[in-house]
């Protein structure tokens, strides 16, 4: 079940009480920030742990197959989640497991960083890469999707707010665990 409350990184991380240390690994392993990891997920699958893309409908009714194999909290494709496993050395990740989602996401934040040099605090960049690819994000490709600049700039308000929210409960959530 996804966490109640959406929208207050404080109380999503007191009712999903390893989800802090989770990002806090990640953080400490990747270098990206606590806030950027959570927007992205909010942004991708609602915390949603089995989420997937909507099968389109033939005739109305018929389902069909999904347009992308993205699945779980990170909304990952099969082929980039595989490359993840190898390069990060997580050959059991699953992308239902809330770290490894975590783990994810911050790898591949760090990632853009270090080949594209997106800093690991630039939300609205590193959204639009995740979103893209890295190839995608160098192309320019979203300079045509005006939907996604504006999505991008709707997961770094959320990474802004959550930083906010989060500055007021790390101490009561430090000492947790």
């Amino acid at each position: 079940m996804p966490p109640k409350n959406l929208e207050n990184i404080c109380q999503i991380f007191r009712e999903k009480d390893d989800w802090y240390q989770a990002t806090l690994t990640s953080a400490r392993r990747w270098g990206v920030p606590i806030a950027v990891q959570m927007a992205i997920i909010h942004q991708e699958s609602s915390f949603v742990a089995d989420a997937q893309p909507p099968r389109p409908l033939i005739l109305g009714f018929i389902p069909w197959f999904r347009s992308s194999s993205a699945y779980g909290y990170p909304q990952a494709k099969d082929e980039t989640w595989a490359d993840y496993q190898q390069k990060a050395g997580n050959g059991w990740a699953d992308r239902e497991d809330f770290a490894d989602s975590c783990d994810f996401v911050a790898w591949y934040c760090a990632t853009s960083n270090r080949k594209l040099g997106i800093p690991t605090s630039d939300t609205n960049n590193l959204y639009l890469t995740y979103h893209e690819g890295l190839g995608g994000y160098q192309r320019n490709s979203f300079l045509t999707k005006q939907w996604l600049m504006n999505t991008a700039q709707k997961v770094h308000q959320r990474a802004l707010r959550y930083d906010a929210q989060l500055a007021s409960c790390r101490q009561e959530l430090e000492q947790k665990n």
